[in-house]
């Protein structure tokens, strides 16, 4: 198994490990969970940089990697939400545009046996989310409007992510019907 996979993989496993520090009676028991997610991003990080500069991309890493990306990231929206941090359209928004990305993928996978790769705005999206989220963990007492305002432009950029998405989806599909 590659490095990039195995660094997927223990970003799974940090899920949980997430959640179950996030909602510790510890004082300091966010910035640990921060710091949890922190790790999530940088091997997030290091196995795009490592998969792409040493030629270890692999139909299994475009898998691996953005479902725990995304369970990650759905993990984090949910404790931050159950916290009362964010309100409950937030979840239900990123689960349905998370949703659609994975239908998208499946269908995709089905028609021409690959996933699209992410691209600039999906990485963009990813960095801003993982700022906000993170500093919605970390200072959990930030008023509501100033963190509903926060999860409003971060879903918003991932929102034009996935029309991004959906926009190269139909130029594969499209070319693959003109060959």
């Amino acid at each position: 198994m590659s490095i990039p996979n195995v660094l997927s993989l223990i970003r799974l496993v940090l899920v949980p490990v997430f959640a179950v520090v996030f909602f510790r009676p510890w004082p300091d028991a966010h910035f640990w969970a921060a710091v949890i997610y922190l790790a999530a991003f940088l091997t997030d990080i290091a196995d795009g940089w490592i998969a792409r500069h040493f030629n270890q991309i692999t139909k299994l890493g475009r898998i691996l990697d953005p479902l725990a990306d995304k369970l990650m990231t759905f993990t984090v929206i949910i404790c931050i939400t159950a916290d009362g941090i964010i309100p409950l359209w937030a979840v239900v928004v990123f689960f349905c545009k998370e949703l659609t990305m994975a239908i998208g993928g499946y269908l995709m996978y089905q028609k021409v046996g690959d996933v699209i790769s992410s691209n600039w705005l999906g990485k963009s999206s990813t960095g801003v989310f993982f700022v906000v989220c993170a500093a919605l963990v970390l200072f959990p007492a930030i008023s509501r409007p100033w963190a509903t305002g926060l999860i409003s432009f971060a879903l918003a950029l991932t929102l034009a992510a996935l029309v991004s998405y959906i926009i190269q989806y139909r130029r594969v599909i499209q070319q693959r019907k003109n060959a």
